[in-house]
């Protein structure tokens, strides 16, 4: 599994790339904030993120922090995802080094 900080997330987005964002936060900590075009399945809900989700895909998996995306993006490696990339610092990290507006909590 790969790793990208958020300033190297934004550059890839900003260059064209159009990588599934998947954000596994339950749906109260999406609500607060989340990157724009992400997806949200809880990491409760792994099942139907195999079966919502293309394992040849580019996958940004996407939490709070880092732990539970990489946790995630383990198990979707095991699964026969190819191209998994863990947002190291989570939204946090983002909402501090590249949208400083973004919610936090």
């Amino acid at each position: 599994m790969q790793t990208l900080s958020a300033e190297a997330l934004k550059q890839k987005i900003d260059s064209g790339d159009k990588p599934v964002l998947l954000d596994v936060r339950e749906d109260w900590e999406y609500e607060i904030c989340h990157l724009p075009e992400s997806i949200n399945i809880s990491m409760s809900n792994v099942n139907e993120m195999l079966a919502k989700l293309s394992p040849d895909d580019e996958t940004v998996v996407i939490c709070h922090h880092g732990m539970r995306s990489f946790q995630v993006g383990s198990y979707l490696e095991q699964n026969g995802f190819k191209q998994i990339i863990n947002l190291e610092g989570g939204v946090d990290a983002w909402a501090k080094t590249v949208d400083p507006s973004m919610a936090q909590y």
